[in-house]
């Protein structure tokens, strides 16, 4: 039986999935970059020697535009360290704007509302002589008990 690296290895050398070899060259730029640009940047790819960058939203076009030897510097190293990604060269940036959200995944915050167990028993003798707080202290240790359960 075959492994499956080189079952992935033969489907990567086909024609028809061409396009695999560049996406793990994108994914390998992207994640090279500044955490900042990683966010900003949506999807990458290269036609015709020009890198394409799509922005996850309008306001990082700016900032990005002044970023543009950076990314290409970053893209060159990445051509001359990897041996697969040698085909991707580019020599001119153009930015535009995209409805599709950023490659990174945003780490979801789950609620900031502490959630305890409840640590007590309810079982505690009322010493007081007077009803109304006899009473208040029966409606706790009921509460108590219901939250235990």
């Amino acid at each position: 039986m075959k492994h499956a690296n080189t079952i992935l290895s033969h489907i990567q050398s086909l024609p028809q999935f061409k396009l695999l070899k560049s996406h793990y060259c994108y994914q390998k730029f992207i994640s090279s970059l500044n955490p900042r640009f990683q966010k900003a940047i949506a999807f990458v790819y290269v036609r015709d020697e020009i890198l394409y960058v799509a922005l996850s939203h309008p306001g990082f076009k700016m900032e990005m535009s002044y970023q543009k030897e950076i990314l290409l510097s970053i893209l060159y190293i990445l051509t001359k360290q990897e041996k697969r990604c040698q085909l991707i060269k580019a020599k001119k940036v153009i930015f535009f704007n995209s409805k599709h959200i950023s490659i990174i995944k945003e780490k979801k915050i789950e609620s900031t509302v502490p959630h305890y167990q409840e640590m007590a028993s309810g079982e505690f003798t009322i010493e007081s002589e007077d009803s109304d707080i006899r009473r208040a202290f029966e409606a706790i240790k009921n509460s108590i008990n219901e939250h235990a359960k």
